[in-house]
């Protein structure tokens, strides 16, 4: 899947989806696009590099999908028991959709409103 349809996909998640570029005073990840709902983030990428997608997803998962899955690697800077990599370029689009929605299944209930 190339950046904008994923960027696209990404938005029509939910009308509670923001997209920010919140490190532009850092150069080295002033192009990292991060996706939010309820404020907090379930997926970015590097813009400039659009090699790794970093999701949220549940512990007793990630195992198995590194296992089944070449394109699951490693996140970027966040921590490999709560979150996954995975590489756009070589991840079927099912895979990859699948993935992204779960991460913000699980943030969104995570974080939900109340009120």
């Amino acid at each position: 899947m190339n950046i904008e349809d994923y960027r696209e996909y990404c938005l029509s998640l939910g009308a509670d989806v923001e997209e920010k570029l919140p490190f532009t005073a850092f150069h080295y990840a002033s192009g990292v696009l991060v996706f939010y709902v309820h404020g907090h983030m379930f997926s970015f990428f590097d813009c400039d590099h659009f090699s790794v997608i970093t999701l949220k997803c549940q512990p007793d998962r990630i195992e198995e999908l590194r296992a089944g899955n070449d394109c699951i690697t490693k996140p970027h800077n966040l921590s490999p028991k709560h979150w996954i990599g995975i590489r756009p370029d070589t991840a079927p689009d099912e895979l990859l959709k699948d993935l992204t929605r779960n991460s913000y299944e699980i943030v969104k209930a995570k974080y939900k409103k109340r009120g």
